[in-house]
């Protein structure tokens, strides 16, 4: 069966099962259609980028498409240049966290955001009339631009708050983990101008995984090892294209990627008021945070350009997901861990502490996970069942099903590929958020 997942975060599959060239070429001519105009093209390392990558240009020249080639970049790059050079669309070819034998071709809108699901729609509606091709005087042209990852550093290092040559003075010792992916290329650079003393971890240019990508807790265990044998301040980890930002502290514990989402939040919400946006499956520390600063959380359903669409209506200051991904729209509308990590470094400088001690400042709560499997069961009947049984409790529907309890927090999200209904809870404990997952499986079976 083919691995091909087509949605609004993307087109994904296994390269050689699902992703093939004449599919390749089939969304590619699609989305130049959709676009018009000039392209952005960036790539993480990941070893099958090189031949995605000269599927996609090919295509885009053959419809009449500029293409700009900014190399192997970060995700946030990508979305940063097609804003800079006012650009009609940027393709990102990442496969994000997934394996090696994986790829994505991640679309942009002409604002350099992922595109938001009317956008998508209308692009998906092209498919069955793209194959047409431009003469061969109306190809189009192919520039390289090399300043792109140096573009994105000089726009982190003049954030708002940054203060560098005051982060320079404290002279963190960083262990830094890019898991041989787009990171290697841009984080041990930006780490440095910070003026950091930066040990490198998987940070070969290779675009080989050597572990599992996405950076879990139970994928990082030789990170954490390595961050007590080399006695840093901090351990930095990235995802393969740069979007999530992972943190480690000084003990060699991780930090948690909710934590990461709260900790950005608590600092923007300390230097400004406003308001802050993250996703329905995202930590209540951010409304215990935004309470305690007399300023207030909005949540939209999961998927960064549904976080983005929600920060643009209510004109948020800081926004974000739970997986690490962090959103700071005074640079720029994406997930960002060049941002976050600026942002982190900031915030340990002014409170002076340890990694461990600022965690401890942050409210306490624990989420646990499971895949409900519901065999021959309607998905959404369940879930309808439970909206009904919970009726009186605060509930939200705009995707999936949370309800909010007094103690804790569920969330029930239907899997579109396979029979099952992901819940994620969120209690004060670790044991009470087990508790509550095993309670609610029961109900669901």
């Amino acid at each position: 069966m083919s691995t091909l997942m087509v949605s609004v975060s993307g087109i994904r599959g296994i390269v050689g099962d699902g992703l093939d060239p004449n599919t390749l070429v089939k969304y590619v001519s699609a989305y130049a259609d959709y676009c018009g105009g000039k392209i952005v093209v960036g790539r993480d390392a990941r070893i099958t980028g090189e031949m995605v990558y000269h599927l996609v240009v090919g295509t885009l020249l053959a419809k009449g498409i500029d293409v700009v080639d900014i190399g192997i970049t970060p995700t946030p790059t990508v979305l940063l240049t097609v804003s800079k050079l006012k650009a009609s669309g940027g393709i990102a070819i990442s496969a994000s966290h997934n394996p090696n034998e994986w790829n994505a071709l991640k679309l942009l809108n002409n604002k350099g955001e992922f595109m938001f699901p009317e956008e998508h729609k209308d692009y998906i509606d092209l498919l069955e009339k793209s194959d047409n091709y431009v003469s061969w005087d109306k190809i189009g042209k192919l520039t390289v631009d090399n300043t792109a990852l140096q573009s994105h550093i000089n726009a982190v290092l003049s954030m708002q708050y940054i203060d560098v040559e005051a982060i320079k003075k404290r002279k963190f010792r960083v262990l830094l983990d890019c898991v041989n992916g787009a990171g290697v290329y841009v984080m041990p650079q930006l780490l440095k101008e910070f003026g950091c003393e930066v040990i490198e971890y998987d940070c070969e240019k290779t675009g080989i995984f050597t572990r599992k990508p996405e950076p879990l807790p139970e994928n990082l265990i030789g990170t954490m090892e390595s961050v007590k044998k080399h006695n840093v301040d901090i351990g930095i980890v990235v995802d393969p294209d740069v979007d999530r930002l992972v943190l480690i502290t000084e003990k060699g514990e991780t930090f948690g990627e909710e934590n990461t989402i709260a900790q950005a939040v608590k600092f923007v919400l300390s230097k400004e008021k406003g308001n802050s946006v993250v996703n329905l499956s995202t930590t209540r520390s951010i409304d215990d945070i935004a309470k305690a600063n007399n300023c207030e959380v909005f949540r939209s359903p999961v998927g960064e350009a549904n976080v983005v669409k929600k920060m643009k209506e209510v004109n948020a200051i800081i926004g974000g997901e739970g997986s690490g991904g962090v959103i700071f729209p005074a640079l720029h509308y994406g997930r960002d861990a060049l941002v976050g990590t600026a942002i982190i470094l900031q915030h340990l400088l002014e409170f002076g502490g340890k990694l461990s001690e600022l965690k401890a400042e942050l409210p306490e709560y624990h989420i646990a996970k499971a895949k409900i499997d519901v065999g021959t069961k309607n998905p959404d009947s369940l879930i309808k069942s439970l909206e009904s049984k919970y009726s009186k409790q605060n509930i939200n529907t705009d995707d999936g099903l949370r309800i909010d309890f007094e103690d804790h927090w569920v969330h029930f999200r239907k899997s579109n590929t396979e029979p099952i209904i992901r819940c994620i809870v969120e209690a004060k404990t670790e044991l009470k958020a087990q508790e509550y997952i095993e309670k609610y499986f029961a109900e669901l079976n």
